[in-house]
């Protein structure tokens, strides 16, 4: 029994890391998804931000629970099984969600990217976005492997980094943050945008679950370790976010937080040991965002390639059709990152909150009332 539940408990650390890598990334370390989604809401920041975590973590376990226990390790079988009767409607529907996911990230990733290096070295914001596209494309093409391979480490870097970024500052600026907290408190601040907010923020985060947390379900030794798995997940990524809100509540009164895309710049610019954290963090945040983008746009080159030849092969010498596939994928991916950073992160991730609402968020409630959490015999046909 010890063994069991030490594997247990060691699968639960490994997937509860995945869920973590995959909200930490460049994207997020920048503080544009923060601010957009929590901050601007005042009071209730940290708040709606613990109940993303929540709705995250009630999701991803009922996907890993489902997975282990029917054994659908990928998001074709799970949609097959999990949909039931209603799969021919629902799958077609998750493969078009899917898709705007690998359209909408690299584009944010570019935008990113783009908008760490014009604080950097204020040269124009298209140059830089497409001075990024170029190292993703290239990148995309040969070095797709390992960039996989170190995705992990960047993630781990990202976070280490903000840590030495926002504890001191918490530390430091401390009366900066209880006095923007207390004028936070005294201000207007409606609970029901800061609620739709909260549930925006956690369907974008899912529209990509049933593809991640069924693949990892496979990990774990029994269906009902996926509870304890997104318990230890849900604690360690709520406490991620809560630390960052209050690093940022630092700056929130300062007249260039207003307009700055990459917030956590503005606070490190401002903090205690700038002149080392400044370019040890940018060059993070630029390369989470590169590693998202390369993985994203090879997932998009991988989709449509077998399409146009099937003899495709993804470990092969770049074909003409891969290396055009790909630089349509980073084109788009540029153009879009032209909007800019905030304007994507709010609009281009709230479209993709709004298609997951249908397609993921409301048909899991239905499921799992109409089998009671999938306890009934027939809860793969449901």
């Amino acid at each position: 029994m010890k063994a069991k539940h030490t594997s247990a408990l060691s699968a639960a650390f490994g997937i509860s890391f995945v869920w973590f890598t995959t909200q930490f990334g460049g994207g997020f370390a920048s503080g544009a998804q923060l601010k957009s989604y929590f901050l601007n809401y005042g009071i209730w920041a940290i708040l709606i931000a613990a109940g993303s975590q929540a709705i995250c973590a009630i999701y991803n376990w009922y996907i890993a629970y489902y997975a282990r226990k029917h054994g659908t390790y990928n998001y074709n079988s799970f949609n097959k099984a999990f949909y039931g009767k209603y799969s021919k409607i629902f799958s077609p529907l998750f493969e078009l969600v899917y898709i705007f996911v690998l359209l909408v990230v690299p584009a944010v990733a570019f935008a990113t990217g783009g908008s760490t290096l014009t604080t950097l070295t204020g040269i124009p914001y298209w140059i830089s976005t497409l001075i990024i596209g170029v190292f993703i494309f290239i990148v995309a093409l040969y070095g797709t492997a390992i960039v996989r391979k170190v995705a992990t480490l960047l993630s781990v870097l990202i976070v280490v980094g903000l840590l030495a970024i926002f504890i001191p500052n918490i530390a430091v600026q401390w009366n900066s943050v209880s006095a923007n907290l207390s004028d936070m408190a005294a201000a207007p601040a409606p609970i029901l945008p800061a609620l739709w907010s909260m549930l925006v923020y956690a369907a974008f985060q899912i529209a990509s679950s049933p593809a991640i947390h069924s693949q990892h379900a496979e990990a774990l030794p029994e269906p009902k370790d996926a509870k304890m798995t997104y318990v230890i997940g849900f604690v360690v990524n709520t406490l991620m976010i809560v630390l960052s809100i209050f690093g940022l509540l630092a700056i929130v009164n300062l007249p260039e937080y207003a307009t700055a895309e990459t917030p956590v710049l503005v606070l490190v610019q401002r903090g205690p040991g700038a002149a080392v954290l400044t370019p040890v963090i940018s060059v993070l945040i630029v390369l989470g965002s590169v590693s998202t983008a390369v993985n994203m746009v090879s997932a998009g080159t991988a989709r449509v390639c077998p399409l146009l030849d099937k003899n495709y092969d993804p470990d092969a010498k770049p074909t003409s059709k891969v290396v055009i596939v790909t630089l349509i994928l980073c084109i788009i991916g540029f153009a879009v990152a032209q909007f800019g950073l905030l304007p994507l992160v709010n609009a281009g991730y709230g479209i993709l909150a709004y298609l997951t609402f249908p397609v993921i968020m409301i048909p899991y409630i239905v499921h799992a009332v109409a089998t009671r959490c999938d306890s009934k015999s027939d809860g793969a046909k449901a």
